[in-house]
């Protein structure tokens, strides 16, 4: 696992953490929030690369800004007021602190990935059973709500059923997440299906505020933590065209690179090519999503 670089400090802010694409800050002066930095990191199997993707934080806030807006109605999120320092404007925002619950709560509309390998081998996902002849890409008859644990950073998260997210945080809870994941996938999954393109599945987060709510947090179907499709090219039976990093991990994965994933060495530098393929599918994904340029 490559690590990722050393986060610059902020002034009037203490670094707290950093995963493979945000920084977390924690205000001098109050305990209770947090300053989310989307940097232009980009991971590919369970590295962070050392080349970056120009305006890719931005991307990211400006997408999940949007979506907590369209999904104000359903689950109240982690965003509060406040000034967001000039070194990180446009790429970061201010959160209250939740008490995170260790789940992470994936909605599925369409078989693919982790999902497409488990029901491959025993016609179910998360112990949700599936119909026979599904292929990957096939549209589920039924929005599936299949759960996974938080893994620490390096490692990989691994699927559960239901039944292990209520021994982790109760019946009534689990329900809850179950309930909330699925009204957002449901909710999220029109409005883009709308402006022609498909919502193959997405992660969510949340946590419970200081007043017991339960609360939407993290990022919000972005790129980094959904399957966007365009809806033109759909074509079950084989890997999507999608609007992610796709270009990086074929790149990886290509002769061209000359990597072996399978060493301990980390990825090359990515080329040119690639990285502005890259940046021009996530900022696709954001214009056709919300309608609006990007700037």
């Amino acid at each position: 696992m490559s690590a990722p670089p050393p986060a610059p400090a902020l002034p009037g802010y203490r670094h707290v953490y950093s995963g493979k694409v945000r920084d977390l800050y924690a205000p001098l002066d109050d305990d209770n929030r947090l300053l989310v930095v989307a940097t232009d990191r980009v991971s590919a199997y369970d590295h962070v690369l050392r080349t970056t993707i120009p305006d890719k934080g931005r991307v990211l806030t400006l997408l999940s800004l949007w979506w907590f807006d369209q999904l104000a109605d359903l689950v109240p999120n982690h965003l509060v007021d406040g000034r967001i320092p000039a070194a990180v404007a446009g790429r970061a925002v201010l959160v209250q602190r939740l008490q995170m619950f260790p789940v992470e709560c994936v909605a599925r509309g369409y078989l693919t990935g982790s999902a497409l390998e488990e029901y491959a081998s025993g016609g179910a996902v998360c112990g949700v059973p599936l119909p026979a002849g599904l292929v990957d890409g096939s549209r589920l008859p039924d929005p599936v709500f299949t759960p996974a644990t938080k893994a620490a950073l390096g490692d990989h998260d691994e699927n559960v059923d239901f039944e292990h997210v209520v021994a982790t945080v109760g019946a009534e809870t689990a329900r809850e997440l179950r309930t909330l994941t699925l009204a957002v996938y449901g909710r999220a999954e029109q409005i883009v299906r709308d402006r022609g393109v498909l919502l193959a599945d997405t992660k969510l987060e949340f946590g419970v505020d200081a007043g017991g709510r339960t609360v939407l947090g993290d990022e919000v179907l972005t790129p980094d933590s959904s399957r966007f499709w365009p809806a033109a090219s759909w074509a079950p039976g084989g890997p999507q065209p999608s609007y992610d990093k796709q270009f990086v991990r074929d790149w990886l994965t290509s002769p061209a690179s000359g990597w072996d994933r399978r060493s301990d060495t980390p990825p090359p530098p990515l080329p040119d090519d690639v990285v502005a393929a890259t940046r021009d599918r996530y900022v696709e994904a954001y214009e056709r999503i919300t309608g609006l340029a990007f700037v």
